[in-house]
C-alpha cells in the first residue's frame, strides 16, 4: 500500500497502513525564521540561506529534510499578487500589500501597521480599490501547475495546492482592525456582507484560475481563516452562521468544480462550537488542532467529532515542543497517535508551522517518534 492509498483510507475513517507524515505539505505545517537553518545543520546539511518571504508566502522546506524523514506530502502554489493593485516595495523591510495593508518585517514576521479601511463608510468600501485577479501572471499559475503535474506523474507523494488567497473574515480584520471589523459585525451587516461579497467575487476568480490549471493533480487543498481565539470563537456560532459560513461554504463549493481534492481548513484557537458549521460548509481536513487551546484536546475532539471529519496537526508547539523534554515529546506523540488515529481519521503534524524557539533536537524527536509509531 502507498501513500496515496493511505492518504485515502485516512479520508474514509480507515486506518491506514501508514500513519500520514505531513511536515511542510501545506502553508500551515512549515517552519518559520531561521528554524529550518538550524534544523538542516543538525542533520549535516548544509544551509541555504534566503530572502525573507513576504507575507502570506510560505516557505517551501528543503527536500533534503522531506526525504531524511520520509515525510509523504509535498506543497505546490502560493498566495498571488496581481498587477494591478495596490502593492508597492517601500524597502527591503516594509511594503504594501495587495490589499492596502501596509505591511513591515520586525525579524520574523511581516506585521501589519495599517487598516485601510477602518472607519470606512458603504460607499468608501464600494469605491476602494480591490485587487484585479485578471491580472495575475498565467505564467505564475501554469509553473505550480507544471510542479503539481510532475509530483503527480513521478512521484508517490501526496500533494497539496496552498490556498491562492486569503479568508474573508481575516482579511476584513486586518483591513479594518479587530475591533473595527467586529464591531461592524454586531451593528453593521450591510457593510460586513458587501465587504464579502466583494472578497468572495475575488476569491472565485482566482480559484477558477489557479484550480482550473492545477485541479486534477492535487489530493488536498487548503483554505486559512482564525475563526476563533485561544479561548473561544470570535463571534458566536449564531453570527458565524449568519454572517460568515454562507460566503465560506460557496467558496468551498465552488473550488469543488475544479478538482476533486480534499479540502483542508486552517483556524487557530478554539473552533471547538464552530465544527458542525464548518462540515457542513465542507471542510473536510480541520487543521491545527491546538491542545492547549480551549476544548481542542485530542480526545474529546476524536469522541465528539472523529466520525464527521479529518483531524490535522494535534501536536503542541506552545509549551510541549519548545520545552520539554525528550521523552515527553516521544510520549505525547505516541500518545496523540494513538487517540487520533484510531480507526483512522488523522494527518500528523505539528500544530502550526516550527517557531525558532523550538530546539532542533527537540523536532528531531518528534518526527522519529511519529515515524516510529505510525504503522498501523
Amino acid at each position: 500500500m502507498g501513500r496515496r492509498e493511505d492518504f485515502a483510507r485516512t479520508m474514509r475513517h480507515e486506518k491506514p497502513e501508514n500513519l500520514i507524515l505531513d511536515f511542510g505539505g501545506n502553508p500551515l505545517s512549515s517552519m518559520e525564521g531561521d528554524s529550518e537553518d538550524r534544523l538542516l545543520e543538525f542533520l549535516g546539511y548544509e544551509p541555504k540561506k534566503g530572502p525573507n518571504l513576504l507575507f502570506g508566502k510560505t516557505k517551501r522546506l528543503d527536500e533534503r529534510i522531506l526525504t531524511y524523514f520520509d515525510i509523504d506530502t509535498r506543497s505546490v502554489g502560493e498566495i498571488f499578487t496581481p498587477k494591478d493593485s495596490l502593492f508597492q516595495r517601500i524597502s527591503d523591510t516594509e511594503y504594501i500589500d495587495e490589499w492596502g495593508v501596509r505591511r513591515r518585517f520586525t525579524g520574523l514576521y511581516w506585521e501589519s501597521v495599517n487598516t485601510p479601511l477602518k472607519g470606512a463608510t458603504l460607499e468608501e468600501l464600494n469605491a476602494y480599490r480591490f485587487p484585479d485577479p485578471d491580472s495575475i501572471d498565467e505564467a505564475e499559475i501554469q509553473a505550480h501547475a507544471q510542479r503539481a503535474k510532475e509530483l503527480y506523474e513521478n512521484t508517490d507523494y501526496v500533494i497539496c495546492a496552498e490556498h491562492p488567497v486569503y479568508g474573508i473574515f481575516e482579511l476584513g480584520c486586518w483591513m479594518c482592525g479587530f475591533e473595527d471589523f467586529l464591531t461592524r459585525m454586531a451593528l453593521d451587516e450591510v457593510w460586513v456582507h458587501r465587504f464579502f461579497e466583494r472578497v468572495l467575487e475575488y476569491q472565485k476568480k482566482v480559484i477558477a484560475r489557479y484550480y482550473g490549471a492545477l485541479g486534477q493533480y492535487i489530493h488536498y487543498t487548503s483554505s486559512g481563516d482564525d475563526f476563533a481565539t485561544q479561548n473561544a470563537p470570535f463571534v458566536s456560532p449564531d453570527m458565524f452562521r449568519e454572517l460568515v459560513k454562507p460566503y465560506f461554504q460557496e467558496r468551498i463549493s465552488y473550488t469543488k468544480q475544479f478538482t476533486k481534492a480534499r479540502y483542508l481548513h486552517h483556524s487557530c484557537g478554539s473552533v471547538f462550537r464552530l465544527i458542525d458549521d464548518l462540515v457542513d460548509a465542507g471542510v473536510e481536513i480541520l487543521n491545527p488542532i491546538q491542545p492547549k487551546a480551549t476544548d481542542m484536546q485530542p480526545r474529546r475532539l476524536k469522541e465528539t467529532y472523529g466520525d464527521k471529519i479529518v483531524f490535522h496537526g494535534g501536536i503542541d508547539t506552545q509549551e510541549l515542543l519548545p520545552f520539554a523534554s525528550e521523552s515527553q515529546i516521544e510520549e505525547t506523540v505516541h500518545e496523540t497517535i494513538e487517540i487520533l488515529n484510531r480507526d483512522g481519521g488523522y494527518i500528523f503534524a505539528a500544530a502550526h508551522n516550527i517557531q525558532p524557539d523550538v530546539n532542533p533536537k527537540s523536532l528531531t524527536v518528534m518526527l522519529e517518534a511519529a515515524r516510529k509509531y505510525r504503522r498501523a
